[in-house]
């Protein structure tokens, strides 16, 4: 088995699509550490999920991630999937709360990866995956500071795999649709193929065992969303409501 006797360090476990990937990764034979701000829900989970350990961390804070990543030492694997989503439109901009998404959802991963990815590479080994989402392809009304801070995550992938594709450590991004979280739950519009964390789980673990660079979920939901750059702007808006 690709995880068994592995170590998977889950950035953003403490819920949602973290906390169910760190289950099915634990159920896979992978040691799991699990990392995320809210120390109480963190350990929550740590009880829920057999033999993981956990480690609070706040990836918006330098030396917080510096203090997890010695405390962690080297790891198999790392999985990004903190994240944070505000619906918010240009016209009623909040900066701060721009400004937090764009921390968690892409400036956390640089301080993340900044202080994971070199040992990787020096030892010729590893696994790097980013969470990213279907909302990171295109622009979308309402997505002030999320869709932007996704795409960022997402083209940061591409970057990394650009360099390191032939170096021994395997990187990936998996961009899911609408997964029923207490984030989603703020949206007061339609949310097509909504899917519960355990589903997207499980297409997340494909996606890890398939060996792709680049996954995106739920189809055909997905292929709205990846083919829109071919569509006049216009007709998309229109598709998505706006």
């Amino acid at each position: 088995m690709m995880f068994e006797g592995k170590t998977y360090w889950v950035v953003g476990a403490s819920e949602g699509l973290g906390k169910a990937l760190a289950q099915r990764l634990s159920e896979e034979g992978a040691q799991v550490i699990l990392s995320a701000r809210n120390a109480k829900r963190l350990a929550e989970t740590e009880r829920e999920i057999k033999g993981a350990r956990s480690l609070a961390m706040d990836v918006t804070v330098s030396s917080s991630v510096a203090n997890a990543v010695n405390e962690i030492g080297d790891v198999d694997g790392i999985v990004y999937s903190a994240g944070l989503y505000d619906p918010m439109s240009a016209g009623q901009w909040d900066t701060d709360r721009g400004l937090a998404m764009a921390e968690a959802n892409y400036l956390g991963a640089m301080r993340v990866l900044g202080q994971t990815v070199p040992a990787m590479v020096a030892r010729g080994a590893g696994h790097v995956v980013l969470i990213g989402s279907l909302a990171g392809f295109v622009g979308l009304p309402g997505a002030i500071g999320y869709a932007s801070s996704k795409a960022a995550l997402m083209h940061l992938a591409e970057d990394i795999y650009a360099d390191l594709r032939k170096s021994g450590v395997s990187v990936q991004v998996v961009n899911p649709g609408f997964i029923r979280t207490r984030l989603t739950a703020k949206n007061d519009f339609a949310m097509p193929q909504i899917m519960e964390p355990e589903a997207a789980a499980e297409q997340v673990l494909k996606a890890m065992l398939s060996g792709r660079f680049s996954t995106s979920f739920p189809k055909p939901f997905a292929w709205l969303f990846m083919g829109a750059k071919y569509m006049p702007r216009r007709f998309f808006l229109k598709l998505m409501g706006a």
